[in-house]
């Protein structure tokens, strides 16, 4: 929430416990940068996407989401509503 900027090579994944608008919402309150957000749902198809600017009260997706991608702003256009998304476990230190 603190950062000043995010690594072109890394995101946070949000995962809630099944699809829902109102808790896979955002806020950027405290935000010192703009972030790409994606919606993704159980069947992992992205839902929505948006340009979230820094210090704006909340974002909520269109459809019903469970997973919610954080990500640098370069990586918006990387997705599109209807694509099919796969996630792959992997080890990242994040001090790198």
């Amino acid at each position: 929430m603190f950062r000043k900027s995010i690594p072109n090579n890394l995101g946070l994944l949000l995962v809630q416990r099944s699809n829902s608008i109102v808790n896979s919402s955002i806020h950027m309150m405290f935000m010192w940068m703009d972030i790409a957000v994606i919606w993704i749902n159980d069947e992992y198809t992205v839902v929505d996407r948006v340009l979230a600017q820094r210090w704006k009260l909340a974002y909520l997706p269109k459809s019903a989401a469970m997973y919610v991608l954080e990500t640098g702003v370069a990586h918006l256009n990387d997705f599109a509503v209807g694509d099919k998304v796969y996630f792959e476990k992997t080890n990242i230190n994040s001090n790198e």
